[in-house]
């Protein structure tokens, strides 16, 4: 089957001009004191995980994307991810061509010409989009190399998601390109061409080196420093050194940790661990972001939102404290998410987006939901693909 006839809202060049839905993307800071105050949501269409629903959101996603999500054209690949992946929590990659879509991931790698190429200080990633892939010169160079460490996250996700051998990877180059990012301090930028840098970055470096399982790109001990240097006074961390504590750069903090090896899986209990970084601390601010709604908050003085039940969820089961959650409270929240078109909104009763319908389902995960696989948390991908079964 040509790959134009696949998913078009990533691998066909088209995106439909449909009124369905918004992306879902815009940011917190447009919540104002009135709106913490956490009203009473409305109720549940369902009180029950509404997998056929899901499925049917996903698989509508995968073949068609409305329009809204022009504006994410160059973040294709991440799309892909999203709706990938979650078909895999679902179990249903049956209902994915993974030949097509392994093939059409891998043409996103950028490529050196030749050993020469790798010493001019460019990342050989993977672009996110045809659009931000320009063609070779006539030396079979790139011309403009924006290979982006976030879309090659995504990118070893999906292949990873589909049971892809990584071998056909260049690896190699990749591994190698990786080292060009890392600034003195520890941190990444996303591209060689700079961009913020944040834990972001350092959490992708870590999830690519251990996906690839090849840690030579990386100078661990330098992002550690960078980490614990992000670490704030209330036990959360920002997502650069002296920020306010963020949910999203707490996961990325702890999740890096985990995937280099500085921690284990029960910081609580084991003191040798948890001296690196003030656990106890951590655990106070994680379990302070759930709300009176149930749901999970990112900063203080925020609205719950679907993805930092992922987020946070996530810390709490990394650091061994996830029993303290109110699990049927978190479970109520994002029911209150979950659309009747499929899909889970940012905020209840709002129209469903990819990006927290994906974390919607990683959160049911980690609630041990039957209808779905079971979590990595520290990769936030399916176990069994992490696992590489």
């Amino acid at each position: 089957m040509p790959e134009t006839a696949v998913y078009g809202g990533a691998i066909n060049s088209e995106i439909e001009d449909e009124d369905y839905e918004d992306d879902g993307e815009e940011e917190e800071e447009n919540s104002s004191p009135e709106l913490t105050a956490q009203s009473s949501p409305r109720p549940p269409f369902s009180t029950n995980f509404e997998k056929d629903r899901h499925l049917i959101y996903l698989k509508m996603m995968y073949e068609l994307l409305p329009h809204h999500y022009q504006s994410q054209e160059i973040n294709r690949v991440t799309l892909a991810h999203f709706i990938i992946s979650g078909l895999h929590f679902l179990g249903a990659t049956d209902r994915v061509e993974k030949d097509v879509v392994a093939n059409w991931v891998l043409s996103f790698q950028a490529l050196p010409s030749s050993r020469v190429s790798l010493k001019k200080g460019e990342f050989y990633g993977f672009f996110g989009s045809r659009s931000s892939q320009f063609p070779l010169d006539k030396n079979g160079d790139l011309t403009h190399n924006n290979s982006h460490l976030a879309s090659t996250y995504c990118a070893l996700a999906i292949l990873k998601v589909i049971g892809h051998d990584l071998s056909t990877v260049d690896s190699e180059s990749l591994s190698l390109s990786l080292k060009n990012l890392q600034q003195d301090d520890g941190s990444f930028m996303p591209i060689h061409t700079g961009g913020e840098t944040d834990l972001r970055f350092v959490y992708c470096a870590a999830a690519i080196c251990d996906m690839l399982g090849n840690w030579s790109g990386m100078d661990k001990e330098k992002a550690k420093n960078y980490i614990l240097n992000c670490q704030s006074y209330d036990g959360g961390f920002g997502l650069i050194p002296g920020s306010e504590s963020h949910g999203g750069g707490t996961y990325c903090a702890i999740a890096s940790l985990r995937l280099m090896g500085f921690i284990g899986s029960d910081l609580l209990s084991n003191a040798s661990s948890s001296s690196i970084i003030d656990a106890s601390l951590l655990l106070n601010w994680s379990l302070q972001r759930q709300a009176s709604d149930g749901g999970f908050q990112g900063r203080t003085n925020k609205r719950s939102d679907t993805c930092y039940a992922f987020w946070i969820g996530a810390v709490l089961k990394l650091i061994g404290g996830d029993a303290f959650i109110d699990k049927t409270a978190l479970r109520q929240f994002l029911l209150t998410c979950q659309s009747k078109y499929g899909g889970f909104s940012k905020f209840p009763g709002e129209l469903p987006d990819l990006y927290h319908s994906y974390y919607g389902y990683t959160a049911f995960s980690l609630l041990e939901e039957p209808e779905l696989s079971p979590l990595c948390p520290e990769l936030g991908l399916p176990l069994l693909a992490a696992s590489g079964i």
